[in-house]
């Protein structure tokens, strides 16, 4: 794996913030200065414009490359744009494609590797022995440096792991999905001593606002109090129960102003308890544990 921050700061939303190069570049600067590190990209965020957005901005500042880990995501192509002319939305995971991306990725970001590539959503025409040849090509050139998954199943990702080593499987886990703790996502990875990276963290923005379903509300709530009690944000709270599975899961914090991103960093220090951490479970759940 790696040596990825602690918490990686997501560019998914970037695109809609109406920064300027240079305001995009203080973003960055400011994240790596509190210690986030990794930027998450995929090729199709922004309709394929996010990763040459901050690649105009890292552009101001080249040496700043040198202190960042940059992971992209393929393996997605989209209708109605020139990049790939797909005629409908589908997966693409063939040796042509995941090449195409990375050249196109290298080129946006202006960068010469990605230091972790995955391969976007489970594709059920993937052919495992053509991923693992592309991969290792392009590892051969010093283009990637690191492969891995997102949003794969268990079986999906022992099924690529044999074929090439897969460093992480990037997978959205918050108290309202919970379904990574129990399908057996998170013990696979467990197992292989592989840690995860968490997307939506906040389910969005949904644990604290927004939602008003009856878990949501709940799990507000619960983190409410305890936030309270622990003399900290909700967010926080939300953030440490994510860093409480014993994984070591890497959240990827979305594209947000600073005051967000210190309650995201409160919680590398803090350690729920059993309780607590079952208490958030049991919100989401709308149920004790049995």
């Amino acid at each position: 794996m790696p040596n990825l921050s602690p918490l990686v700061a997501g560019t998914w939303r970037l695109h809609e913030q109406g920064w300027s190069a240079a305001e995009r570049l203080r973003w960055i600067e400011r994240c790596t200065d509190l210690g986030v590190t990794s930027f998450d990209h995929a090729d199709l965020y922004g309709g394929y414009t996010v990763e040459a957005l901050f690649g105009e901005a890292l552009a101001l500042r080249p040496a700043l490359r040198e202190r960042l880990q940059l992971v992209s995501k393929c393996g997605i192509r989209l209708p109605g744009h020139a990049r790939g002319a797909a005629r409908i939305k589908h997966y693409d995971s063939s040796a042509a494609h995941i090449r195409a991306s990375v050249e196109h990725s290298l080129r946006a970001l202006r960068t010469d590797r990605l230091d972790l590539l995955l391969l976007h959503r489970p594709d059920p025409l993937l052919d495992a022995a053509e991923v693992a040849d592309a991969v290792a090509a392009l590892q051969r050139e010093g283009k990637i440096l690191a492969f891995g998954v997102s949003n794969f199943g268990p079986q999906a990702f022992e099924l690529l792991d044999a074929a090439t080593p897969l460093v992480t499987n990037q997978i959205e886990l918050h108290p309202l999905r919970r379904e990574p703790l129990h399908d057996g996502t998170l013990d696979a990875l467990q197992r292989r001593g592989r840690r995860p990276m968490v997307w939506s963290p906040l389910a969005g923005g949904r644990l604290l606002a927004g939602d008003e379903s009856p878990a949501a509300q709940r799990v507000r709530w619960v983190l409410g109090a305890l936030g309270a009690q622990l003399g900290v944000a909700p967010a926080t709270v939300a953030y440490a129960w994510l860093l409480r599975h014993p994984t070591h899961p890497r959240p990827v914090v979305g594209t947000m102003r600073e005051a967000g991103l210190q309650q995201a960093l409160a919680a590398l220090s803090l350690r729920l308890d059993a309780e607590a951490w079952t208490e958030i479970w049991q919100a989401g759940a709308g149920q004790e544990v049995a």
